[in-house]
């Protein structure tokens, strides 16, 4: 009887001395409940996403000696366990130190030797160069090591025998993206089962969460226990790991399949969790596959977690949050006091002659129903002796010594609001306060740049930038009845018509609000950002000649011809939000505060971008032409 444990950890990124801690603990404890195997997740040690740490080769080497500490411990039990492994005597093509991603299996404190392996670890196979993944840039894989060698893939990775009471076990070793091999020229999973017979998989995994993927990974995991009429058993990590622009939380959710491709087993999302299974009592076990919920349930918990632990780890215990009565505040507010508490969270209202009475009145109900800390800083007396001081303040020409006044244009003055608000009234209030200030911008407004840099793009991280607007209503309606069980959002706040209020041409009371219209807007956006082949204008465009824009993008029928009566109308509107999107909205991106990733694909280093500025193909400008001419 073989008694497995699935040691689901989290991974603190760039501490492999605090990681290691915890291995040893979580090695105590499955040696306690008499495990005969205990399995850590991917880079256990070091951590996944560390950008170019991994070029330091002192660190590497303090992860080799946590790492002996850890084959160290494995005396009575078998540890399987991530981290960085270097051959010191080869390069990689950057010409440093040969660094491999590999899993190393230890027993009687030693290590064992892999089948096929020249080293005495399994080296990832598929290095995965894509989204937030950067791999080939610090990694060498298993391919290009057959082919250094002059072998294939095949005759380097086979099942690993492991002796344990007395008993032989064919594993078949995979590191997280082995199990993704459907793009790939080479299937790992199919490499082990056609190498001899396979009496069970290990994955261990540094997999971030994403809306959705849990659910996948249930269905291509299960698929390959069930092909292979083997068990699988899926180890991930828990934590908050980044790469500067983009973070992301990773959910645990590690899992047993049994050899029908059944969950037996499955760890908690975001939380600890040393889970036991017994290898041979798996097929009676029953399917504990989690019920489905609305994607809503997930977003929050990525959410809360993922707040909770990047304030942790800056160290910063209070937040202060402006709030305008609108609906992106709102849910900024009611998150961030679940996870800090009211008397950590200080709601500021900054009215100008431009913010009306119901706004107003909204977030002051906002706050008395969360019972944090409020304040009404009104902006109208500084906003004036800005643009006094701009429009009276003397402008010497220098290269003729004449002399001229700037004029400031309403849009101009609208920004000057968005930024007296932030950089002065937030930024003192957050000083004073002991914290900092959010950044409540939603993956909308993000995507063309509806915002004022320096103003309300400012902050120390945006938490809902990866939201589309009607995620954030769904969360604003999941806060109310499910999280809090009343009303803490305002229905008022969900009712009223989205507007910056920076402007009589904004007023609220008479329905003039954002000049994107979210019911579409929002999808349409999302097709240029998370459509794994992205659409462009000459797909809209060959779209509407079809008939098929709402289809494709999967909004609500008849909204195009409700908001775009001709051809001219469609086209108009995408290629405003296109410029943007390509065009300033860039450079405002790249000056956001870290985002939170949720979706698919995140800005930030997710979707790599470049300040190219907006471009159509030729055979856009055909369909334009054929269009207009109808």
């Amino acid at each position: 009887m073989l008694k497995i444990a699935m040691a689901q950890m989290e991974v603190i990124p760039g501490h492999p001395d605090e990681n290691t801690a915890t291995i040893l603990r979580l090695i105590d404890a499955a040696k306690k409940q008499a495990a005969d195997i205990v399995i850590f997740p991917e880079m256990a040690v070091p951590g996944y996403l560390l950008g170019d740490t991994w070029e330091q080769s002192s660190f590497i080497r303090d992860c080799e000696s946590y790492g002996r500490d850890i084959i160290a411990a494995a005396q009575g039990i078998t540890v399987m366990f991530g981290n960085i492994a270097a051959d010191w005597n080869k390069k990689n093509n950057d010409g440093r130190v040969r660094k491999y991603n590999a899993c190393f299996i230890a027993q009687d404190g030693a290590l064992v030797q892999p089948d096929g392996s020249p080293y005495p670890f399994v080296i990832k196979t598929l290095l995965p160069n894509y989204r937030e993944f950067d791999d080939t840039r610090h990694f060498f894989s298993l391919q290009k090591l057959a082919r250094e060698l002059g072998t294939t893939p095949a005759q380097l990775l086979a099942p690993l025998t492991l002796t344990i009471k007395g008993q032989d076990y064919s594993v078949g070793c995979l590191l997280c993206e082995d199990g993704w091999s459907d793009d790939y020229e080479v299937s790992p999973v199919d490499i082990l089962r056609q190498s001899g017979p396979v009496d069970f998989y290990v994955n261990i995994s540094a997999s971030p969460y994403t809306l959705g993927k849990n659910n996948k990974r249930n269905r291509v995991f299960g698929r390959e226990a069930r092909d292979a009429h083997v068990p699988l058993f899926y180890v991930n990590c828990i934590g908050l790991q980044n790469n500067g622009k983009t973070v992301y939380t990773f959910d645990g959710s590690s899992t047993a399949y049994d050899a029908a491709g059944r969950v037996v087993v499955s760890a908690p999302e975001f939380k600890e969790d040393l889970a036991f299974v017994e290898l041979d009592q798996m097929a009676s076990l029953p399917d504990v596959t989690p019920p489905e919920e609305p994607d809503i349930a997930h977003i929050y918990r990525a959410l809360h977690y993922g707040v909770g632990h990047f304030l942790a780890n800056i160290h910063m215990q209070k937040v202060v949050i402006g709030i305008s009565g609108g609906i992106d505040s709102a849910v900024a507010a009611a998150l961030y006091n679940k996870v800090l508490g009211p008397e950590n969270l200080l709601l500021v209202n900054m009215p100008s002659v431009f913010n009306s009475a119901t706004t107003k009145g909204l977030s002051q109900q906002l706050a008395e129903n969360l019972g944090c800390n409020y304040m009404v800083v009104p902006i109208q007396e500084s906003v004036d002796h800005t643009l006094d001081q701009l429009e009276h303040t003397q402008m010497t020409l220098l290269r003729d010594g004449g002399t001229q006044h700037l004029a400031v244009s309403s849009f101009v003055a609208e920004n000057i609001q968005a930024r007296d608000r932030s950089a002065r009234v937030l930024a003192g209030a957050a000083a004073a306060f002991g914290g900092g200030f959010t950044c409540n911008a939603n993956k909308a407004e993000t995507t063309v740049g509806y915002s004022t840099l320096y103003g309300d793009q400012s902050g120390f991280l945006a938490a809902l930038a990866d939201l589309w607007k009607h995620q954030v209503y769904a969360l604003a309606h999941y806060l109310n009845d499910t999280v809090y069980g009343r009303e803490v959002i305002p229905q008022g706040i969900i009712d009223i018509v989205p507007s910056a209020e920076l402007s009589a041409a904004q007023n609220v009371d008479e329905g003039k609000g954002d000049p994107i219209k979210y019911p579409y807007h929002d999808y349409l956006f999302r097709a240029f950002i998370e459509r794994w082949q992205k659409a462009t204008p000459e797909d809209l465009l060959t779209w509407y000649r079809e008939d098929t824009v709402e289809q494709n993008l999967g909004c609500a029928p008849g909204l195009v011809a409700q908001y775009f009566p001709t051809a001219a109308d469609f086209i108009a509107d995408l290629e405003r939000w296109w410029n943007l999107f390509t065009g300033m909205a860039i450079a405002k991106r790249i000056q956001t505060p870290p985002i939170l990733a949720v979706s698919r694909r995140a800005y930030g280093f997710d979707h790599r971008e470049a300040q190219n500025g907006p471009y159509y193909t030729r055979h856009y400008r055909e369909l334009k032409a054929q269009l207009l001419a109808r």
